[in-house]
């Protein structure tokens, strides 16, 4: 372990006015969302939507890392270029999804275990010689009737922080995503002690497993109402019990939090990131590491018409980026949209 080398790089994830474009769908969830727009998913569809992604002028102005998927982080672009070579160039750090997806978890068949620690240290190896320098691994905790269970909540906290330790050892910055789903009815305050319980869990085991959290970044849920709630909390509540549910189980020392949208619109993750940016000096960075909220409306405009449709899409990227660049800083103002 590079101790130096995992520091310096969570510190540039964390950047001022940056933040995390996450591009790595699997190849289902990248079907889907290509069928949403009515373009053929193939490998080579899949290569030029994320070229478009990569190439994006100006990206590194408020982007500091891409997450990639095993299938993108061996692709070039059409001139040859490999990815990872490219982002490099561009001042952007590559990362990689290292879990291989939730699944059933035996015994609890309404809960979700990610799996994919077998083998692993040998796929770091691989992706660190590719040049991958941070990895991110995401487990799913369901709120529901009864649900999670503490054996739910400890089975994943357990295999974060051993993906963690093995990220570590290979010298990458390991993201640690316990994403707290945000579908249901549930109200800010079941979601707070979920998530409350849910980050105890984790950091209790990043200890355990003797994680250096300096070198490591955590991708955190934001405390917000069900999907389905009819009495939704407003940004400003969820700003707050956010802050606060961090503020009670995060250990200043971690090198920074970025959140996942999960589910938000895209305006809305922006609006309740600049709401927490707002708050005053906290421990730690906090910023994004978005996937949908960044790409929906570039994947939108790419898909009218992916050959001609390029730069549009990528202003579009652009535009989104630096939004949420300015909730970073506590300076995203809904009237900039129209810029």
């Amino acid at each position: 372990m590079n101790e130096m080398n995992l520091v310096s790089v969570a510190e540039a994830m964390v950047a001022e006015g940056k933040g995390i474009l996450a591009i790595d769908e699997s190849t289902g969830t990248c079907k889907k969302r290509f069928d949403s727009v009515g373009v053929e998913c193939t490998e080579e569809s899949r290569r030029a939507y994320r070229e478009m992604l990569l190439t994006t002028p100006g990206l590194s102005e408020h982007i500091s890392g891409i997450i990639l998927f095993d299938e993108t982080i061996r692709q070039a672009t059409a001139d040859g270029t490999a990815f990872v070579k490219y982002l490099e160039n561009a001042g952007i750090l590559p990362g990689i999804k290292v879990d291989a997806g939730a699944h059933t978890l035996a015994g609890f068949p309404s809960e979700k275990i990610t799996e994919g620690l077998d083998g692993l240290r040998a796929r770091l190896a691989e992706y660190s010689k590719i040049g991958a320098r941070f990895a991110k691994w995401r487990a799913v905790i369901t709120i529901g009737s009864n649900i999670p269970s503490a054996a739910c909540l400890n089975a994943n906290a357990h295999a974060l922080a051993r993906y963690a330790a093995l990220c570590q050892e290979a010298n990458l910055v390991p993201i640690v995503e316990p994403e707290v789903l945000i579908d249901g009815n549930h109200s800010l305050d079941d979601c707070f002690d979920i998530t409350e319980a849910t980050l105890h869990a984790v950091f209790n085991q990043l200890y355990e497993q003797n994680i250096m959290l300096e070198g490591a970044i955590l991708k955190a849920s934001m405390v917000i109402s069900g999907s389905e709630n009819d009495h939704r909390a407003d940004i400003d509540q969820v700003a707050t019990a956010t802050v606060q549910c961090l503020l009670n189980t995060v250990p200043a020392a971690l090198g920074g939090i970025v959140f996942l949208s999960g589910g938000q619109s895209d305006l809305e993750a922006t609006a309740h990131l600049d709401a927490m940016n707002r708050m005053g000096s906290l421990p730690w960075p906090l910023s994004f590491s978005y996937g949908r909220a960044l790409q929906a409306p570039a994947l939108k405009t790419w898909g009218e018409n992916p050959a001609g449709n390029t730069a549009a899409a990528q202003r579009m990227l652009a535009h989104r980026a630096k939004m949420n660049g300015l909730a970073v800083m506590g300076r995203y103002e809904e009237a900039l949209e129209s810029s």
